[in-house]
């Protein structure tokens, strides 16, 4: 069932909103300004948020002082959501919203902290990959804390021809695994996995290069933090293929930087972007709620 048909029964009630949709001076981005998401949406302006997503690949809504509940709804209009494998990180009563957080609670974390430490795009390992997500600002450091995007649309169409020759037709391979035991913060390693989890996130082949299903535009679809080999080509030259792609893609022309502001909620494009957390102190909490919306199998 699509998005706009889900959501008819919640906008019959709803009256229109003012709000402005201000794109950024950067290679990405807009600002909803004027939009309360507590409130019901008509189906006019979920339609126009719905392309102004596809326009700009990020939206910044600002100031939503929303629910658990609020934050679920407003997801779910897009598309089913998706339930991260991290069980133990998920809201009480809320497994759609997955939390992230540096923030250690009688010795043990409430979320994940180092979320996002690599360029990735979320949910890459799976099957079918994430359309989007929404990370709303529950809790802010006063310092740091700022998350990067780089539009992966943008990327492709810039490459030198033969980068783009290297990779026509060529397919690659996630993994949730990739660069799991890497990570330590705040003293704390990652949970080990369970045989259960481990299931969850078997490795997956997806296109170097996808068409992004609403748009049609082509997107390079690989990142340092999921992507472990392009198939059918030797080792060396698939690592010394994935650096050049890697290195291009997070160049500063393709960037936009997000500082946030207090309630802030994101909503970014996993079909078009790929996006690094910058990380905070050590001793700043942050704390984020995070929505994903399950997309279509790569093309």
């Amino acid at each position: 069932m699509s998005a706009f048909a889900t959501s008819l029964s919640l906008s019959l009630d709803a009256l229109p909103q003012q709000f402005e949709i201000k794109p950024f001076a950067a290679p990405l981005g807009a600002e909803i300004i004027g939009l309360d998401l507590s409130k019901p949406l008509t189906e006019a302006d979920f339609k126009r948020i719905h392309q102004a997503h596809l326009d700009h690949a990020l939206l910044v809504f600002r100031n939503q002082q929303i629910t658990p509940e609020q934050q679920i709804a407003f997801s779910r209009r897009f598309g089913d959501l998706q339930i991260h494998v991290l069980k133990q990180f998920l809201l009480a009563d809320h497994p759609e919203i997955f939390i992230i957080s540096n923030i250690i609670e009688n010795g043990q974390p409430i979320g994940l902290g180092d979320a996002g430490k690599f360029w990735h795009s979320d949910l890459s390992y799976k099957e079918l990959p994430s359309l989007g997500s929404m990370l709303l600002a529950i809790e802010l450091p006063e310092e740091g804390g700022d998350t990067l995007f780089a539009s992966q649309q943008r990327v492709y169409a810039s490459l030198p021809e033969h980068l783009k020759k290297a990779i026509e037709g060529r397919r690659a391979a996630h993994s949730y695994t990739a660069r799991y035991d890497d990570e330590v913060v705040v003293g704390v390693q990652r949970p080990k996995l369970t045989p259960a989890q481990l299931a969850e996130v078997k490795s997956v082949v997806h296109p170097v290069v996808r068409t992004h299903p609403e748009t049609g535009e082509k997107v390079l679809f690989v990142n340092e933090n999921f992507t472990t080999h392009i198939l059918d080509i030797p080792e060396d030259e698939s690592r010394q293929l994935l650096a050049e792609l890697f290195a291009h893609s997070a160049r500063a022309e393709f960037i936009y930087r997000h500082q946030w502001q207090p309630h802030d909620m994101l909503f970014w494009d996993n079909r078009a972007l790929v996006h690094l957390a910058a990380g905070c102190p050590l001793d700043q909490r942050r704390r984020m709620h995070r929505t994903t919306i399950q997309g279509d199998a790569p093309f």
